[in-house]
C-alpha cells in the first residue's frame, strides 16, 4: 500500500513490535484498532496521542473482532493459530508480521540474519563491521528495535541489519532481503511450530522472495538440511562451516580459510579475536561473507572482527572467587546453545569441571540431544523451573542432578561444591518466562546473586 490514509488496520499484540507498528500507521493517517490480551489495566498505558487519533483499543483475553479491515499486523508472539488471526485469514484479510510492514517502507538494502543460535551476536557483529568502515546501518528486528521504528531514516543508510526470528517469518509476504543469512538449525520453539520440519521451513522463508542477484549465506549443514527438505533458493548461495572442507569458508585449526575465487587462503586467525569457540567462528564467517557482499576487503574488515566482544548474557564472565569462575549464558534458550556454551568453557586439569545451572520454561525440546556434552563437561547440574523434571529425566545417569527452588539456592550450592579451576555456568537451555520477564532479567538476576555470593564468601570487597 502506498497511501495508508483511511486504511483500516488491526494491530494484534502491544509489545515493542505492536507499538512501533501503531506509531508507524498513525504517522500515515491509518485508522488503527488494537487488540491485546493484557488485562484492562493496560488501557492506562495507551499514549494520549493514540486517544486523540481515535485508536480503538480492546484489552483482555477472548476478544475476537469481526469488523472490516484492510490489513492486520501481528506481533511476533502472536501465532497463526490465534483465534483473531484465524478469523481474519478466513475473511481473506491480509495478515502481515511487523517485519513485513517495516520492510515495505524501508528505503535501503536489507541484511537479514536468522538461525537457531547466534543471531544477536552476528547482527551486532555485522553492524559493528559496517560502522567501522563508515557505512551507515542500524541493528534492528528481533534484537530489540522494531524495523518499522527506523524506516524514516533508512534512506540515509547503506543497509539496515535485521535480526529475524522464525515467529516474524511466519507471516511475511514480499519480504526480500538483499543478503539473507542462516547461521544454523537445531530444534527450537516446537511448542509454537509443532515439528522440527515446520520450524526449519519457517526459518527458510527468509530466502523465499529472493532473486538470482540476491545473496544467501548459509551454514553448510543447514544448507544440506534445506536441500533434503526440497527448499528452493533462487539467490546465489555461499556457505560456511567449521565441520567440513567443502564449504566456501572453513575452519582449519584456528584459521578461517576461504575457497572463493579471488579471495583464497587463510583470511582470519581466531587467536587474534575476542570471540572464542566454534560457534563464534561461524558467526565470524557469516560476518565476513556479509562484508564481502558489501564490497569490503579483508583488510578493511579485520579490525572490527578482531576487536568485537559479544554482548551481555552470552558466556559472559561475571566474577571469580577462589579460582572458580562464574559465567552468565542466559541467552542460551535451547539445548543447541547449551552445547556451544559447554564446549567454550575453560577446562582445568579435569575437563569435567562445570557446575551447570539449567532449566526454565519448557518449549518441548529434546534435552537428551546434549547428553554427550553434559557427560563430558558437567560435574553436577542444578535444575530450575518448569522443565526441571524433564531435564532430570533426560540426564539421569549422565550427570548428578538436583532440583533447586530458585536461582539463589542454585548459585549457593554450585559455589559451595566448586573447587579451584571449576566453572559455575548458567546456561538454561530453556526460555525464561516461567520465572523471569526475559532472558535479560534472568541474566541480570544471576549476576546480582553471584556478586552477592562472592562478597559473602570472601571473594569481593
Amino acid at each position: 500500500m502506498k497511501d495508508w490514509t483511511g486504511k483500516r488496520v488491526c494491530v494484534i499484540g502491544l509489545g515493542a513490535s505492536g507499538r512501533a507498528a501503531v506509531e508507524w500507521l498513525l504517522e500515515r493517517s491509518a485508522l488503527v484498532t488494537v487488540i491485546d490480551e493484557g488485562p484492562e489495566r493496560r488501557a492506562g498505558d495507551v499514549p494520549s496521542h493514540w486517544i486523540e487519533q481515535e485508536v480503538t483499543c480492546h484489552f483482555g483475553s477472548g476478544t475476537i473482532l469481526d469488523g472490516i479491515f484492510d490489513l492486520a499486523v501481528v506481533s511476533p508472539g502472536v501465532p497463526r493459530s490465534h483465534p483473531q488471526v484465524v478469523s481474519l485469514l478466513q475473511r481473506d484479510v491480509p495478515v502481515w508480521s511487523e517485519l513485513e510492514l517495516g520492510w515495505q517502507a524501508t528505503d535501503c538494502p536489507v541484511i537479514a540474519i536468522t538461525g537457531t543460535n547466534g543471531k544477536t551476536t552476528t547482527t551486532e557483529l555485522v553492524a559493528a563491521l559496517l560502522k567501522d568502515n563508515r557505512m551507515g546501518t542500524e541493528a534492528v528486528g528481533n534484537i530489540g528495535t522494531p524495523l518499522s521504528s527506523v524506516t524514516n531514516v533508512t534512506r540515509q543508510l547503506d543497509a539496515v541489519t535485521v535480526e529475524v526470528s522464525s515467529f516474524q517469518l511466519e507471516m511475511i509476504h514480499q519480504f526480500r532481503p538483499a543478503v539473507a543469512v542462516l547461521l544454523n538449525l537445531a530444534p527450537d520453539h516446537l511448542d509454537r511450530h509443532g515439528t522440527c520440519e515446520e520450524y526449519v521451513r519457517a526459518k527458510a522463508r527468509i530466502f523465499e522472495n529472493q532473486e538470482r542477484f540476491d545473496l544467501a549465506i548459509i551454514q553448510w549443514e543447514a544448507w544440506k538440511e534445506l536441500q533434503r527438505l526440497g527448499v528452493v533458493i533462487s539467490a546465489k548461495v555461499l556457505t560456511f562451516s567449521t565441520q567440513t572442507a567443502e564449504a566456501d569458508l572453513t575452519l582449519d585449526s584456528t584459521l578461517l580459510v576461504s575457497q572463493l575465487p579471488g579471495w583464497g587462503g587463510a583470511i582470519l586467525d581466531l587467536d587474534a579475536c575476542n570471540l572464542t569457540g566454534s560457534h563464534n567462528a561461524e558467526n565470524l564467517m557469516a560476518a565476513l561473507l556479509v562484508g564481502r557482499a558489501m564490497k569490503l576487503t579483508v583488510e578493511e574488515m579485520l579490525p572490527a572482527l578482531q576487536q568485537f566482544r559479544a554482548g551481555a548474557h552470552r558466556c559472559e564472565l561475571v566474577g571469580e572467587s577462589g579460582d572458580v569462575r562464574f559465567f552468565n549464558d542466559s541467552k542460551a534458550t535451547n539445548p543447541h546453545a547449551l552445547r556451544s556454551a559447554l564446549r567454550s568453557m575453560p577446562a582445568g586439569a579435569n575437563r569435567q569441571n562445570v557446575w551447570l545451572i539449567a532449566g526454565g520454561q519448557d518449549k518441548g525440546l529434546d534435552f537428551c540431544s546434549v547428553g554427550p556434552e553434559v557427560a563430558r563437561r558437567v560435574k553436577g547440574a542444578f535444575l530450575l523451573g518448569e522443565a526441571a523434571g524433564a531435564i532430570e529425566s533426560a540426564w539421569k545417569g549422565i550427570a548428578p542432578c538436583k532440583l533447586s527452588p530458585n536461582l539463589i539456592e542454585a548459585v549457593a550450592e554450585a559455589g559451595r561444591n566448586a573447587v579451584p579451576e571449576d566453572v559455575v555456568l548458567l546456561s538454561p537451555a530453556c526460555a525464561s518466562f516461567d520465572m523471569f520477564d526475559s532472558y535479560q532479567h534472568r541474566g541480570e538476576t544471576f549476576k546480582e546473586v553471584v556478586m552477592h555470593w562472592i562478597k559473602a564468601n570472601g571473594g569481593g570487597e
